[in-house]
């Protein structure tokens, strides 16, 4: 079927259709007017005319708004029903006979007894309240209307919800803006904030008011952050130079010579709708950076693969969006194979062979393993975009690197975490070094997965050791009393997540630990402390941390390490503290 065409609307409202062919004005707009329109030659009526001699109601490219149902007059009637509720739609299904109603005398669809929807609804909303009631006791104090399709079932017995507060509405976007004569750069360095702040437009502060209210609400800010929130997107605000405009990223970016929260005023302008952010994601330029070097036809491919990796891809094959640390290891695995490429005068990855693929790749280990799992995803995605005819990264064989060995760490180091004043730096290395979590764990734990002296994670409940259950009564104390109003939930917070409802990195969590201790090398000290306790048995490994068969041998194969056998000893002791 065939779209409907999209009718010219009048030059002066922008809101009718022109009143006839060849026209630029409705009667409404007509010079010397308005005039009085004809009336629908389908209804008669004189109101609500559209074109071609029919009104809103009639003319099939309208679209009117709703009103009464012609059946029993509850408003909300559209005209997907004939201009009937969905209650008289199947009432007139079952009853054609029309007449007076032999009750309230209106001329509607009638039942059996003579009598019409409306007063039917009547009778019943009066027999909620008494007993027996007759049909002449139904109209005596006049009729009651309703809405249309409120008799539903399903809307039995449900909550009215309540009212959300108005905003006031946005400004219309502009139809113009007035280019700048030159560009200049922004700084707040030599102006003082509280005259930039009242430079904002009235009715765009009143706007993002509501929303900078819903955050702080929501994360609990403080009256200090909350102002300056404020004060920094009223600021921005005034930067608007046209009613309807956006705003930048860069022009947000300018806060921070003021000490002001430029993050948070870039989420409540987000939200607000002020906002257009053009940055360029950091993998992107970062990539840019890397691929200059390349021949032109060969980087438009890398960027063609870059696109799809960090986008992902809804046509077929589908693809979903990689994170931005793999498309930084396969870039950076591949890029040395492809300068090559280019310096023996390849211009596009058409050109290359497998045996071009051989001699770029590295003689063993892993280097070699990296830049085979670089090349193989590049000629993956061209593949399947049809871009190149074969794929000479699949018909040569890498091999696997040798796994590496993962070795123990210093007692003192552990037991000085342990120890530390630091609440968080305490509980960090005592999840990881009696209970083995990730990063990836820590980093989403929340506070209600901590309960009834066990951890949720992951689908697992592990019991917590005392000494981490006293760390996390020390911590959630000092969370407390450090930002007693946040309403972040995850556990872990410091004082930039504590305002928000993101969760730390792992960058925070390895600062944390101190420079001798690192989150990888403490959950490998523990699972190898483990295995060396249990006999080297691999299944205790996987029932214990949830770890896969592959992954368990590797820590029950490293105590037979010549580096790692114990000097003969009278009786073993138990290493970890």
């Amino acid at each position: 079927m065939s779209a409907a065409p999209i009718r010219a609307m009048c030059s002066v409202c922008r809101q009718r259709p022109p009143a006839m062919p060849r026209v630029e004005f409705c009667f409404t707009c007509w010079p010397g007017g308005p005039v009085t329109a004809p009336p629908c030659l389908r209804c008669g009526s004189r109101r609500l005319y559209y074109a071609t001699g029919l009104c809103e109601r009639c003319h099939p490219s309208a679209v009117p708004p709703p009103d009464s149902c012609t059946n029993c007059k509850a408003w909300g009637a559209t005209r997907n029903l004939g201009w009937l509720c969905k209650g008289c739609a199947s009432w007139c299904r079952k009853y054609t006979t029309t007449a007076a109603c032999t009750v309230c005398r209106h001329d509607a669809v009638l039942d059996a007894q003579g009598i019409c929807r409306l007063c039917h609804k009547q009778a019943t909303c009066a027999r909620s309240a008494h007993a027996l009631i007759s049909w002449q006791d139904v109209t005596r104090s006049g009729q009651q209307l309703f809405f249309a399709d409120l008799f539903s079932s399903r809307h039995r017995g449900a909550l009215i919800p309540e009212p959300r507060p108005l905003r006031p509405e946005p400004l219309p976007p502009a139809t113009y803006q007035q280019p700048a004569l030159f560009d200049t750069a922004r700084t707040l360095r030599h102006r003082g904030t509280v005259g930039l702040a009242r430079r904002a437009d009235p009715h765009l502060a009143a706007w993002a008011e509501q929303f900078t209210r819903e955050d702080a609400a929501r994360y609990g800010w403080s009256v200090d952050l909350t102002w300056r929130v404020r004060t920094g997107v009223n600021i921005v605000v005034g930067f608007l130079q046209a009613p309807g405009a956006v705003l930048t990223a860069d022009d947000v970016a300018v806060l921070v010579e003021a000490n002001l929260p430029h993050k948070h005023v870039t989420a409540v302008l987000e939200r607000a709708g002020l906002l257009q952010d053009h940055r360029i994601p950091a993998v992107i330029a970062w990539a840019e950076q890397q691929i200059l070097v390349l021949p032109p036809a060969m980087a438009g491919e890398v960027r063609i693969w870059l696109a799809v990796m960090h986008e992902g891809s809804d046509v077929t094959p589908r693809r979903r969006p990689r994170s931005e640390s793999t498309i930084r290891l396969h870039l950076r695995s591949a890029l040395p194979a492809l300068a090559r490429w280019a310096a023996d005068g390849k211009t596009s990855l058409r050109e290359i062979t497998a045996a071009d693929v051989r001699t770029a790749l590295p003689p063993a280990g892993a280097p070699r393993s990296r830049m085979s799992q670089g090349l193989r995803s590049l000629y993956r995605v061209l593949k399947a975009r049809r871009l190149v005819f074969t794929d000479p990264a699949a018909q040569v064989t890498a091999g696997f690197p040798d796994p590496t060995i993962p070795m123990p760490l210093a007692v003192g180091h552990i037991r000085a975490a342990l120890d530390s004043a630091d609440p968080a730096r305490a509980l960090l290395c005592a999840l990881i070094a009696f209970h083995g979590l990730t990063a990836h764990q820590i980093q989403h734990l929340q506070l209600t997965d901590a309960r009834n002296g066990h951890l949720d994670v992951d689908g697992r409940r592990i019991p917590l050791a005392d000494p981490v259950s006293r760390r996390l009564a020390t911590y959630l104390d000092h969370r407390s009393r450090r930002w007693p109003a946040t309403t972040n939930p995850h556990l872990f917070v410091h004082f930039r997540s504590a305002t928000t409802g993101t969760h730390v990195g792992h960058r925070w969590i390895n600062l944390h630990l101190g420079p001798h201790l690192t989150t990888r090398a403490l959950r490998n000290d523990r699972l190898l402390d483990e295995a060396l306790a249990t006999g080297n048995d691999p299944k205790h490994l996987t029932d214990l941390f949830g770890l896969s068969i592959r992954a368990a041998l590797r820590y029950t194969g490293t105590p037979t390490h010549p580096d790692l056998i114990p000097p003969q000893q009278d009786e073993p002791q138990h290493r970890h503290p």
